[in-house]
């Protein structure tokens, strides 16, 4: 077992403890990033950094209390840290203690205390905590999942966007931060950064959005154990709904996967103390469709993101590809003003959040002119025939091998489809802008490959497969079915 994964069980593994009083694993997770910061802000000025901690709410200051003192101490050190703006209050909005037993969070603090944070080279603390973020994604019931973009995608799709350094990278859907945190690592292993490049890198490039508190605290924490913003007064993630208005920077490049779910509401409590939620339609200037489709603003959004040849790869339901009204408006605007030039089908059964059907969509921005900017799109089908599930078969970086060579990232310009009339199974096939506009409402769901599992019953998909596949449907359904009643104002 490496250091990481000996640290990570051993920090887990207290869990299963804080569990029997209650502690979910997120809530774990929160009180960790909490008692980690102060930790390594603590170590970081023992070797002659600045402490950004005002010394009333020091790491010491926990370590001298036991009992019900030190819990007492520890919620004003929650309370007074998370006040304010800038990065120390958004690890710590709205900050409470989850831990009821004091005697259990002093030995968590005494479980945190006795290792040198610092001393472990970036990697191993970056892996700790994405091992600690995986955990959590997996436990069904926190549902922090919907935050958890599979790693081996998010490792695909950055190869093949090939970040620089100097660019500006932007996630207006955070999450906790693997899009960024892969773009970060990308550009530091694939360049020879001279000293304002690194601190460019570490302090300027990277910005993301994330509307729900506790993503974000996670996020900024996670960026900060891979050295990004140790030395930052503002925090790189802004707490916000990214979609309320079109940032004030252009960006060079957007990688995101925006939240699950295709309307945007608002949930309240009114005058009777009902609880009632109501769906919001996004109205901006700068949109080219007014809709409540959460998915077809995020599209629209990331387009106002970019300035002229910035690049962007955008996680999308299949919704966003085929539906008419906005949907159709969105595609045939994106089309014109940007070359969309490549389109991912992904598999079922690879996200944590159940009855998603997703494709990845990358496109390059050529601003508004009478020429259109799309002349082909590319699109490899990793769906058909591929079966997923996340404990038994995951999906790793391996199976996404064959789509970053058909990508051709050194230069897409020279691209060779796998798929011909004599090779009908090739999963590689370029479409002309002719071809798509010839379709119905210029839907962009397009499949060519046969089914196997419709036409031979011999080799069904395994019992897992297929189990997992009619879950996934029941949920899209019942995903579909709340979204109604939403609508109808009853309460689900």
């Amino acid at each position: 077992m490496s250091e990481a994964a000996a640290i990570v069980q051993r920090v887990w593994n207290y869990c299963n403890v804080l569990r029997d009083d209650g502690v979910s694993y997120g809530d774990y997770l929160e009180q960790l990033t909490y008692l980690l910061f102060l930790k390594m802000a603590e170590e970081r000025a023992e070797i002659g950094r600045p402490n950004p901690i005002p010394e009333a709410y020091r790491w010491p200051t926990l370590t001298a209390r036991k009992g019900a003192e030190l819990e007492s101490h520890y919620r004003e050190i929650l309370t007074e840290l998370g006040k304010g703006t800038g990065l120390i209050p958004t690890i710590f909005r709205k900050a409470q203690n989850r831990i009821q037993d004091p005697a259990k969070l002093e030995r968590l603090v005494a479980l945190i205390d006795k290792e040198n944070w610092s001393g472990l080279t970036v990697d191993v603390k970056a892996e700790i905590y994405e091992g600690l973020l995986e955990k959590n994604a997996q436990d069904i019931k926190s549902g922090a999942g919907q935050y958890f973009t599979p790693r081996p995608l998010i490792q695909a799709m950055v190869d093949v966007m090939q970040p620089r350094p100097g660019q500006l990278i932007a996630d207006p859907a955070a999450g906790t931060g693997g899009f960024l945190l892969a773009a970060h690592d990308y550009i530091r292993t694939h360049n020879k950064l001279d000293r304002d490049q690194r601190h460019r890198l570490n302090h300027d490039a990277l910005q993301g959005w994330e509307i729900v508190d506790n993503a974000a605290r996670l996020c900024v924490m996670n960026l900060y154990l891979h050295g990004i913003g140790h030395d930052s007064i503002e925090s790189p993630i802004h707490v916000d709904d990214s979609l309320r208005s079109a940032p004030a920077a252009k960006f060079n490049m957007v990688l995101t996967n925006p939240p699950f779910g295709k309307k945007s509401s608002v949930t309240y409590i009114n005058e009777l103390g009902e609880k009632k939620t109501e769906t919001l339609t996004i109205e901006r200037q700068d949109f080219w469709a007014t809709t409540s489709n959460k998915q077809l603003n995020f599209v629209q959004h990331v387009y106002s993101m970019l300035g002229i040849g910035g690049t962007a790869a955008i996680v999308v339901p299949d919704n966003v590809l085929f539906e008419g009204g906005a949907g159709e408006t969105v595609r045939r605007r994106l089309l014109h003003s940007c070359d969309v030039h490549t389109l991912l089908r992904l598999p079922t059964g690879i996200f944590y959040a159940q009855g998603v059907k997703a494709n990845v969509l990358f496109f390059d921005v050529r601003g508004e002119a009478k020429e259109r900017a799309t002349q082909d799109l590319w699109i490899y089908d990793l769906r058909t025939n591929m079966n997923f599930t996340l404990k038994q078969n995951p999906l790793t970086r391996v199976h996404l091998d064959d789509f970053v060579k058909c990508y051709h990232p050194a230069n897409r310009h020279q691209r060779t489809a796998t798929w011909s009339e004599e090779n009908p199974d090739g999963r590689w096939r370029c479409f002309t802008y002719d071809e798509l506009a010839a379709r119905d409402k210029l839907s962009l769901d397009i499949f060519w490959l046969r089914d196997e599992s419709l036409e031979d019953t011999a080799n069904l998909p395994d019992p897992d497969a297929l189990a997992v596949e009619i879950v996934e449907d029941l949920e899209a359904a019942l995903a579909q079915f709340r979204e109604i009643a939403e609508e109808l104002g009853e309460e689900v």
